[in-house]
């Protein structure tokens, strides 16, 4: 049952994949791709900046991002600063934010000052984050499984899309979110299919040699069928071809007598981890 009623949502989903997403004519083909990013792409970025109070501030060599509707901690969080000058830039800018918001922190980095800063501020420890890496192997990986991935096209955008809310948990009016990104300059977006069947989809971003995993999930109904190893080497797959050297991830630190399958799966896949962050909940903005 759980399964039918999912086909009915990937077939509703690819009903609503836009129709600006059609090919570019010859005249338009080469200017785009020049610029890495097709024309209709900058109205889905405006659109999340308008509709969801997108946000972000860049400060030193991290960031502090505001996204109130989504539930996740990557998309409301501080992350990437040490000077207590900037910490404290970054808390006020986030305080005045709505929704849940964190702080991410390397603990085993953090002065005594650092410390008394988060007790004082009056931060709660919300657990933490592993970062994961590895060498990029001398073959692509292979899955034993029967779900394949391919390369996501601008077509599969809304599709892409649908699978990341459904599979996260996210509310629908953050499709803008992730259908941006497919197709843009450096990203890769990969479905994950079942008999032919969309199942699950992740993200890949490559810079300098690097390759950053991120956005893999699988709809609930198929979760277990190897579906997240597949996704997690198409990736790799897909970054060897782009020249990475070093596959970067993170996922949820693993707690005694708590299953973690991401982990399990990141670690078959070859991967170590090399550090943690510490997540510290920010406290709610006063009505």
């Amino acid at each position: 049952m759980r399964r039918e009623a999912t086909r009915r949502r990937l077939n509703e989903l690819r009903s609503r994949i836009p129709r600006h997403n059609a090919k570019p004519n010859d005249h338009t083909r080469g200017s785009r791709r020049s610029e890495g990013i097709h024309r209709p792409l900058h109205g889905y970025t405006r659109r999340l900046v308008d509709g969801s109070k997108f946000a972000c501030m860049q400060l030193a060599k991290g960031c502090a991002i505001s996204l109130p509707e989504a539930p996740a901690i990557r998309l409301n969080r501080i992350v990437g600063l040490r000077s207590l000058e900037d910490l404290e830039k970054a808390y006020d800018w986030m305080h005045a934010k709505n929704g849940r918001k964190y702080l991410q922190i390397d603990d085993a980095s953090v002065s005594g000052e650092g410390q008394e800063w988060i007790l004082k501020r009056g931060l709660v420890d919300h657990g933490g984050w592993v970062k994961l890496r590895r060498e990029a192997p001398c073959i692509a990986l292979v899955t034993s499984s029967a779900v394949t991935t391919r390369k996501a096209s601008h077509e599969d955008a809304d599709l892409v899309a649908g699978m990341m809310c459904e599979g996260f948990g996210f509310p629908e009016n953050l499709r803008t979110l992730w259908s941006s990104i497919v197709g843009r300059d450096g990203w890769t977006c990969l479905v994950a299919e079942l008999d032919g069947e969309a199942i699950g989809t992740g993200a890949l971003f490559v810079s300098n040699g690097y390759g950053w995993l991120g956005g893999g999930t699988t709809l609930p109904a198929f979760r277990g069928p190897g579906a997240q190893a597949a996704i997690i080497n198409g990736r790799i797959a897909e970054g060897l071809k782009q020249g990475a050297s070093v596959f970067v991830v993170e996922t949820e630190q693993p707690v005694w007598g708590k299953s973690n399958t991401s982990f399990k799966n990141l670690t078959r896949a070859g991967f170590r981890q090399f550090f943690t962050r510490k997540n510290y909940r920010l406290p709610d903005q006063a009505h």
